[in-house]
């Protein structure tokens, strides 16, 4: 039986990690493995019955989607972050306010958990 899917706030940046990635290249495994990956609060990953390393679905407001791996992390309850990359720009819309760049901060996404770890026991 899966659970159906949960609504959260995504915020999408650049990290120090990135920044410093760069030099390796944006094929490399490790960068590959960050930008597949989303940072959620412990409480919401136990609400959602998932681990470390659990596979998500993402829909976003703008009716994008994109799979991530799970990572327990330090976000407020109901927020969650991920890395800019090719999953993010799935995920966005097509407004720019006028910036030249899609908005990523502030989505309404649902998270779908595809696969379960923690049954409630």
């Amino acid at each position: 039986m899966s659970l159906p899917p949960k609504r959260f706030i995504l915020n999408a940046g650049r990290t120090s990690k990135q920044g410093v990635q760069i030099n390796i290249g944006k094929e490399s495994d490790e960068y590959i493995a960050m930008v597949n990956t989303l940072i959620m609060h412990a409480g919401d990953m136990q609400e959602l019955g998932l681990a470390n390393g659990a596979a998500v679905r993402l829909r976003s407001e703008y009716g994008g989607t994109a799979e991530f791996k799970c990572q327990e992390g330090k976000v407020p309850t109901g927020m969650i972050f991920v890395p800019y990359g090719p999953p993010t720009c799935k995920l966005m819309g097509s407004d720019t306010e006028g910036t030249g760049m899609p908005i990523s901060k502030n989505w309404e996404v649902e998270v779908e958990p595809l696969e379960t770890t923690n049954h409630g026991t």
